[in-house]
């Protein structure tokens, strides 16, 4: 299974706008950091999880080929902004997104068109499925668990996906949905920064999390630049966990 990291920022992005830090001032492509995407492939099962703004951008240098899913984790902006730029896909059928019964609400609100009855031409043609958290479900040869973790009092969802894991925006979780996370090969979850946030984990509790869950290979996401530049930030991490960066490509086969 290979995994793409299309994006590994928090909801600005970094650089973020208007700021002169020396994180948003650095020339390493590793602290350039789109909204958190990532891509994960095997080579017949294609899944995206999340689909933020830089959507566009981020799948562009990508092999043109069917998306077989989409994994959402929440409604907010940074997670789903990009589900119009879906509409290409369409070549290949009806995309599928993966979605909380809140999140397909908040969707169909925010984009009435891509779910009536009568399409007009051109609009993605997408199909939306409500999961639970803990009731699996496959796509393609890929069985897809969803958890709950809290976004500081908004439930979201993270997928664990066979042997690997994607988490994000998450602050705390429940002692029972550890149960769903245990034998796991490779984490990917977030770490916002290093001061305490009200709805965001910081990179020492991400790091924490991981122990807990004895994952060998952990990287975190969802990054601002409120952190050292990248290299520094690397340099301090404990071992077998790392920073995640835009393009960075993992085979799990391979770790």
């Amino acid at each position: 299974m290979k995994i793409t990291f299309l994006g590994t920022g928090t909801s600005t992005g970094v650089p973020q706008i208007g700021c002169s830090c020396k994180v948003c001032r650095s020339t390493d492509v590793r602290d350039k950091r789109l909204r958190t995407s990532l891509l994960v492939e095997t080579e017949r099962t294609r899944i995206l999880l999340d689909c933020g703004p830089d959507f566009r951008q981020q799948i562009l240098p990508c092999a043109f080929r069917r998306m077989d899913a989409v994994l959402l984790s929440h409604e907010h902006y940074d997670h789903v902004g990009g589900i119009d730029d879906l509409r290409p896909f369409g070549a290949f059928g009806d995309v599928h997104l993966y979605a909380a019964e809140r999140t397909g609400e908040q969707l169909r609100q925010s984009l009435p068109y891509c779910f009536v009855e009568h399409k007009y031409p051109g609009v993605p043609q997408l199909q939306l499925h409500a999961v639970r958290p803990h009731e699996m479900f496959r796509v393609g040869e890929l069985h897809i668990t969803p958890i709950e973790v809290m976004h500081a009092r908004l439930p979201i969802l993270g997928f664990r996906i066979d042997n690997m894991a994607y988490i994000t925006d998450m602050k705390t979780i429940a002692d029972g949905e550890i149960d769903y996370l245990q034998g796991l090969d490779l984490l990917v979850v977030n770490g916002l920064r290093h001061e305490p946030h009200y709805s965001h984990q910081t990179i020492e509790e991400a790091c924490a999390f991981a122990r807990r869950l004895n994952v060998p290979y952990t990287y975190l996401v969802h990054m601002g630049h409120h952190i050292d530049v990248h290299a520094a930030e690397e340099a301090s991490l404990p071992e077998g966990i790392h920073l995640g960066y835009d393009g960075l490509v993992v085979d799990t086969d391979r770790i």
